[in-house]
């Protein structure tokens, strides 16, 4: 008797297809977010502040140090969504997977931040030469006049500088999760995270707006209250991801 033999087929490649959402799941997102957090907060707080610790504390080397917290971001953005995939998946989050990102596809997480900075202080750049080239005209050409002058230069800039940074901030939403995750390279990751956020740009306008709200809160009190904006926002960047690219 022949014995049949099984060909094992190859699981497709990871294409980074996305789907749309209802606007509203902003909201569910952000409930998964808490449930996480308050399944294991120690765990939570304590990798928060690790975090904020080694963010400062490269922040202290001027310019260099902003540049250095940009391109790290995305790695540490990785350790974090291993974080929330073990909370999920089985409760077991460890403080050391915050470093995940640095071991795994971490040469793909750093590239996604060298594009993010680059295109940050890109459009930093662009908006300083039109202000400066504002105040100069204003200058010249004299107090009331001038004035005018400047303060167009300033409006045009920062307008400018809030248009040309959400094709940024959207590309680099999701891609860190693609890459980590789905072992994409960084620019086609980009783009399917911009296509995804292309895609739901309501639910994700609401789900920035209620994060710029947060941060501002967050801020008041000593910075305190990033220690639970930080793994909240965080599990809901994990669950929106699930909803979009798994369907799940």
């Amino acid at each position: 008797m022949e014995e049949s033999t099984q060909i094992q087929v190859d699981p497709p490649a990871f294409t980074g297809a996305s789907r749309e959402v209802d606007p509203g799941a902003c909201f569910g997102w952000l409930r998964q977010g808490w449930l996480l957090f308050i399944a294991n907060p120690g765990t939570w707080i304590g990798s928060a502040v690790l975090m904020m610790v080694i963010v400062l504390g490269v922040q202290i080397v001027p310019v260099f140090g902003q540049i250095a917290v940009s391109v790290l971001l995305p790695v540490f953005a990785g350790g974090l969504l291993l974080l929330s995939q073990h909370q999920h998946a089985d409760g077991n989050a460890e403080i050391a997977d915050l470093f995940a990102g640095f071991h795994h596809n971490a040469g793909g997480l750093v590239m996604i931040g060298v594009y993010f900075a680059t295109g940050i202080f890109g459009i930093a750049f662009l908006a300083f030469m039109l202000v400066s080239g504002g105040v100069l005209g204003g200058v010249i050409t004299g107090r009331i006049a001038g004035f005018g002058i400047a303060m167009g230069g300033f409006m045009i800039a920062s307008l400018l500088v809030f248009v040309l940074s959400i094709p940024v901030l959207m590309a680099t939403w999701f891609a860190p999760a693609l890459v980590f995750f789905h072992d994409m390279q960084p620019l086609p990751a980009m783009k399917a995270s911009l296509a995804a956020g292309v895609k739901n740009w309501l639910a994700m306008l609401i789900f920035a707006l209620l994060l710029t709200v947060a941060m501002f809160f967050a801020a008041l009190p000593f910075f305190v209250g990033f220690l639970l904006l930080i793994p909240i926002f965080n599990g809901a960047i994990y669950a929106s991801y699930l909803d979009i690219f798994e369907g799940t």
